[in-house]
């Protein structure tokens, strides 16, 4: 739920939660891009400061205010120069692959919180909130579509002839894809049966009654 539907509900805990969430989803994943591409040989993000968990850093004025406001958007895109890669194919699938596995990851630590019920109650709707905006974000952006991360992972695990196909793809029809999936997204619950099989993994019967 954005800050639109707490704030029109008047919910402020909502609100708060959301703020958190949010800012510790697309911060974990943002710094993934620049911490691995950094290790990869590429200064931009470094020069850029955004190889640091200050959520601030990673604040897009458009994107991040649109999830903030409606619950979907993303955070400020992290640059990178793939020509710096020491290993560029290899590194690039790397640093794309990064932000999905730091928010898995992240998930799961907080996860294993709710597993283990170390969570106050009080607490535990934000944790569990944290836990399942990091799966979504994680799950969204491995989708093969442009311009997500799954779309450069594909292209970096496919032969250079079939990548060239998949990028001859990619530029003829953009992010048209991407906007079909979306309307899907308001229609089908496509998502709902991996992410509920993601969470009971992670957390299992931890939320208390």
């Amino acid at each position: 739920m954005g800050l639109l539907e707490n704030l029109r509900q008047g919910n402020l805990t909502g609100i708060l939660e959301t703020i958190i969430a949010v800012a510790i989803a697309l911060t974990v994943h943002e710094y993934a891009h620049a911490k691995v591409a950094d290790w990869a040989g590429d200064p931009t993000p470094r020069s850029q400061g955004r190889v640091t968990l200050n959520p601030l850093a990673h604040y897009d004025p458009l994107g991040t205010t649109l999830f903030l406001l409606l619950g979907f958007g993303w955070g400020k895109p992290v640059p990178v120069n793939p020509l710096k890669f020491r290993r560029p194919r290899r590194d690039d699938v790397l640093v794309s692959a990064a932000g999905a596995g730091a928010n898995l990851l992240t998930a799961v630590l907080f996860g294993l919180l709710l597993r283990f019920r170390v969570v106050p109650a009080p607490y535990q709707e934000l944790v569990f909130f944290i836990v399942a905006l990091n799966v979504v974000l994680a799950l969204f952006n491995l989708i093969p579509l442009y311009p997500l991360d799954g779309s450069h992972i594909l292209v970096g695990l496919f032969p250079y002839r079939q990548a060239h196909k998949i990028n001859l793809f990619y530029q003829r029809w953009g992010m048209l894809p991407l906007l079909f999936l979306f309307l899907a997204l308001s229609f089908l619950p496509l998502l709902q049966v991996p992410l509920g099989f993601i969470m009971q993994l992670i957390i299992g019967g931890g939320m208390r009654g």
